[in-house]
């Protein structure tokens, strides 16, 4: 089975992905290297943004192990597609989950965004694979949704208890984790990329 690693310290992603890739990959996170660092997301999009992140990780795990990163974030209409590339930080404080859907519903009241069809938004994730510090492709997903106007759940992490997927009633944080797998846009990103694997690499 190859060797996979997913570059991140975010336990609640490395779980997504081992239950999505189960039986294809080896999956590890970097967790397992006590001596990587997350570099700075310095790009302005998600495709930058996830190849810094990619190309640094493969640097450190050689070329025995492929290495896949996302960058991934919501992005709501009203606001002009904030918080964007810019969600794990939006209300200042990097990873402080709680505030950063405090500020968005914030936001989205201080503009005046009061029904669904004002509230649209979608996630978005572009996962970069990396080999040798090299970015060999690139995958995409996008689900599209509406914000709520408060917190429901207790799944799920991030802004997954503010976002209720097309064609659900429920939030993301409400959803049995395997369903939120099939719909969310890192599920249908890295469908993306076993579908790549196989054609490319006979997995």
């Amino acid at each position: 089975m190859p060797r996979l690693l997913f570059a991140t310290h975010n336990a609640h992603k490395t779980v997504e992905v081992q239950a999505i890739l189960a039986g294809l990959f080896d999956v590890s996170d970097l967790t397992a290297w006590p001596e990587a660092s997350e570099p700075e997301e310095t790009g302005e999009t998600f495709s930058a943004n996830a190849a810094i992140k990619a190309r640094a990780a493969s640097v450190l795990a050689g070329p025995d192990v492929w290495v896949l990163a996302d960058d991934s974030g919501l992005e709501v209409d009203a606001l002009g597609g904030e918080p964007g590339v810019r969600s794990a930080r939006y209300a200042g404080v990097p990873g402080d989950q709680a505030a950063n859907r405090a500020r968005l519903l914030a936001e989205l009241n201080r503009a005046g965004a009061l029904t669904p069809e004002a509230r649209r938004a979608r996630f978005r994730c572009v996962l970069a694979l990396a080999r040798y510090g090299h970015v060999v492709q690139e995958f995409h997903g996008t689900v599209e949704g509406v914000i709520t106007p408060e917190e429901r759940g207790t799944g799920g992490f991030g802004y997954d208890a503010l976002f209720v997927p097309e064609g659900f009633t429920e939030t993301f944080a409400e959803l049995p984790a395997e369903v939120k797998n099939s719909l969310s846009h890192r599920g249908r990103a890295l469908r993306a990329f076993v579908t790549w694997w196989r054609q490319h690499c006979g997995g």
